[in-house]
């Protein structure tokens, strides 16, 4: 396919955001694995040093979002995320969603409630771990609390991921559309089509 039949789909700083996030959420998630299992932590040894990469990176995790938002690119797709509309409801309910007759922008619903679920939860765990790191902040129950919160977030936090690498894994030009941040037409138009319109108007 020639690149005049791609479509732009991700700006470089949106891309550098993503891969941003996740080298510091796949830190974060191996870092956490090792530390709450005994045995890897004994394979690995050095629980200081896992502990502070691990406090590091969950607490660097919210930087790249706030760097995006010098990207207009960044923040009008911020704002795509943000709205819900009757389509994306629609697209929920369908069990032939990917065959392209419900109209999708530029993410489906799909996408939208993974970026919110992640967002949330780097949020409830970014408060939850300062409280358990400095231990001065809060009294003692409030720190058990945020150790339950913190263990059971960090769960779901861990299989949204693993469910967001295997969609990825099995759709190669959204993968490409993240490296490269193009993506060819044929595709979109099927998956995307009302991004596809969308971005046609525009020209």
């Amino acid at each position: 396919m020639s690149e005049a039949r791609d479509l732009h789909r991700f700006a470089r700083a949106e891309r550098w955001v993503h891969r941003s996030v996740a080298l510091l959420m796949g830190v974060c998630i191996v870092t956490a694995a090792i530390l709450y299992n005994g045995s890897l932590m004994l394979a690995v040894g050095h629980r200081d040093a896992v502990e502070t990469i691990h406090l590091w990176c969950g607490l660097a995790l919210p930087v790249p979002m706030l760097l995006g938002a010098a990207s207009a690119a960044y923040r009008a797709d911020l704002r795509r995320l943000n709205r819900f509309s009757r389509d994306d409801r629609r697209w929920l309910r369908s069990r032939t969603r990917r065959d392209g007759i419900i109209p999708v922008g530029k993410f489906n619903a799909g996408q939208k409630l993974n970026a919110w679920l992640v967002a949330g939860s780097t949020g409830v765990l970014l408060g939850t771990g300062i409280l358990l790191e400095w231990t001065g902040l809060v009294r003692l129950s409030w720190r058990a609390g945020a150790t339950f919160v913190h263990d059971w977030f960090a769960l779901g936090l861990g299989l949204l991921v693993v469910g967001h690498v295997v969609y990825a894994y099995r759709d190669p030009e959204a993968r490409r559309g993240m490296r490269t941040g193009r993506v060819r037409r044929t595709w979109a138009e099927v998956e995307h089509g009302a991004w596809v319109e969308e971005a046609d108007e525009a020209r």
